[in-house]
C-alpha cells in the first residue's frame, strides 16, 4: 500500500486539475484497501495541505534550486511541510516519510533533493515563513482575485475573515428533539467518555472530533451533523404546523430534516443531483422523519413549470448555489477551485432561482434566502437588485442573539476561541406582501 503522504499529494495534485477533494480522496482510496485509521489520515494531510496551499506552495518555490520536473514533487513536499507546521508528528520522522515517499512515487534519485530542502526548512523556518508572507496569497492562502474581492466587501474585518476560513472546522452536530433532548443525549455523551459542549438552540460540539457513527444515538436518528450557523435555517423560516413547505434545493437534507424536527409541515424537498437528493432519504429514515407528507423530487428548482402542481407554498427555503466562501475551512478546495468568472455565474443564478420561486409563494408567506457565501454580490446585491424589481418584496434582517458575529444577515466565521466557532452563512428573509 503506498505511503498516506503520497496519496494525499495525489489528491492534492488532483484538485489542481480541477477535481474536488471529496472525488479526489475517493479516486486515491480506490488505490489500496485502506483502514479507517489511514483513510482519516490521508484526509487530514489533503485538507490541510489545500487549506494551507499558498504558503506551502510558495516556501516550495523559495526552497527548490531547479525545477520540479515531476508534477507530484511540489504537492508531496507541501504536504511534508504541512506535517511539519502544523501538527506533532516528529520531524526526523516526517522527513524521512518524505524522502522515502519520493522515491517510491517519483524516482529514487529525488531522495537527496527533497531530504535537503525538508532540512533546510527546519532550519530556516522562521526567516522562510518571513519571506513568502510578503505576498498575500502566501501570507493568507487564498488565490489574489479572493483576496481583494474580500477587502472590498469587509474592508475593517476582511483579515480576520480569511484567517477564520483557515482553521480547523469544529464537529458540531444538531439534537432531534423528536427522538431525544439535548441533555439526555449530552448525558449519554458523557456515559460514553466523548467531551461535548452546548452550542445555540439545538447544538453539541464534539471536542475531538470522530467518525459519527461511532456515535451513541446515531443509528436511532438522535442527531445530524450540522454546523451551527446552518442551524439558523429551520428557526428563520418558522415553518408551522400544517404549513405546505417546498425545500428548493435540500441536499443533503440538513436544513429539510431540522424544518420536520420543528413543525408537522407538507414539504417537498427537490434536488438536481440524483445522489445527493438519495442522501436526503437517507437522513430522513435515519431520523425517522420520513412520511407520506415528506416528497424527496429529482428536479430542478429553476424550473418550476416541470414539477409545480400549481398550489402555493406558505413558506419556501432557498439554499442557493454558491461559491462557498463562507465555509473553506470544511471545503479547502473550493478556493482553488472557484475563478472569478464563477462568482458573477452564480450570482446570476441566484437571481433567476429567485424569479423562478417568487411566484410560488403564497401572499402574506415567507421566503428564506440563503448562501454559504461571504461575497456580497451573492447574497445583500441579489436581495437588493430582487426587492427592487418587486414591489411585494419585504426584505426583513435576521435578528440574531448578540454573542453571535454578524453583519446584519452576513454570519461571520468565527473560531474556537468564540462561542459559536461558525461558518459564515448568509439569510435574507422576504416577505410576501398580501
Amino acid at each position: 500500500m503506498q505511503s498516506s503522504q503520497i496519496l494525499a499529494a495525489r489528491a492534492v495534485q488532483q484538485v489542481l486539475r480541477g477535481t474536488t477533494l471529496p472525488v479526489a480522496l475517493a479516486a486515491v482510496a480506490e488505490e489500496g484497501a485502506l483502514t479507517p485509521a489511514v483513510r482519516g489520515f490521508v484526509h487530514e494531510l489533503a485538507y490541510g495541505t489545500l487549506r494551507h496551499w499558498g504558503t506551502l506552495r510558495a516556501l516550495f518555490e523559495a526552497l527548490s534550486t531547479r525545477p520540479a520536473g515531476d508534477p507530484l514533487l511540489p504537492p508531496l513536499v507541501a504536504v511534508a511541510l504541512y506535517q511539519l507546521q502544523h501538527t506533532r508528528q516528529p520531524p526526523f520522522a516526517v522527513v524521512d516519510q518524505a524522502v522515502q515517499a519520493a522515491a517510491e512515487a517519483i524516482h529514487p534519485a529525488v531522495k537527496g533533493f527533497v531530504n535537503a530542502l525538508l532540512r533546510r526548512f527546519l532550519r530556516e523556518k522562521d526567516a522562510l515563513l518571513a519571506k513568502v508572507a510578503v505576498d498575500p496569497v502566501a501570507r493568507y492562502s487564498y488565490p489574489a482575485w479572493w483576496i481583494n474581492r474580500l477587502r472590498a466587501d469587509e474592508p475593517e474585518i476582511w483579515a480576520a475573515l480569511l484567517e477564520a476560513g483557515n482553521t480547523r472546522p469544529p464537529l458540531t452536530l444538531r439534537v432531534n428533539g423528536r427522538q431525544t433532548t439535548r441533555a439526555a443525549f449530552l448525558e449519554t455523551l458523557g456515559d460514553a467518555v466523548v467531551a461535548a459542549t452546548a452550542v445555540g438552540d439545538d447544538g453539541v460540539i464534539i471536542e475531538s472530533p470522530q467518525p459519527v457513527s461511532t456515535l451513541p444515538g446515531f443509528a436511532d436518528g438522535w442527531f445530524s451533523v450540522q454546523d451551527v450557523s446552518a442551524q439558523w435555517a429551520a428557526p428563520l423560516l418558522d415553518a408551522r404546523d400544517g404549513m405546505r413547505v417546498l425545500d428548493a434545493c435540500a441536499a443533503p437534507g440538513g436544513k429539510t430534516t431540522h424544518i420536520l424536527e420543528r413543525a408537522a409541515v407538507s414539504l417537498l424537498a427537490l434536488d438536481s443531483d440524483a445522489a445527493r437528493l438519495a442522501r436526503v432519504e437517507e437522513n430522513l429514515k435515519r431520523l425517522r422523519l420520513d412520511s407520506p407528507q415528506v416528497v424527496c423530487r429529482l428536479a430542478d428548482a429553476a424550473q418550476p413549470d416541470a414539477w409545480w402542481d400549481g398550489q402555493a407554498f406558505e413558506r419556501i427555503l432557498l439554499d442557493a448555489p454558491c461559491s462557498a466562501s463562507g465555509v473553506v475551512r470544511r471545503h479547502p478546495d473550493a478556493k482553488w477551485l472557484r475563478r472569478p468568472a464563477d462568482i458573477a455565474a452564480l450570482a446570476r443564478t441566484q437571481a433567476g432561482m429567485l424569479e423562478a420561486l417568487w411566484p410560488l409563494l403564497a401572499p402574506g408567506g415567507k421566503l428564506l434566502y440563503a448562501t454559504c457565501s461571504l461575497f456580497r454580490v451573492e447574497n445583500e446585491a441579489v436581495i437588493a437588485a430582487f426587492c427592487g424589481r418587486h414591489h411585494k418584496a419585504l426584505h426583513e434582517v435576521p435578528a440574531f442573539v448578540t454573542d453571535i458575529l454578524h453583519r446584519g444577515g452576513q454570519l461571520l466565521p468565527s473560531d474556537a476561541a468564540t462561542g459559536h466557532n461558525q461558518d459564515g452563512l448568509y439569510y435574507a428573509i422576504l416577505h410576501k406582501r398580501i
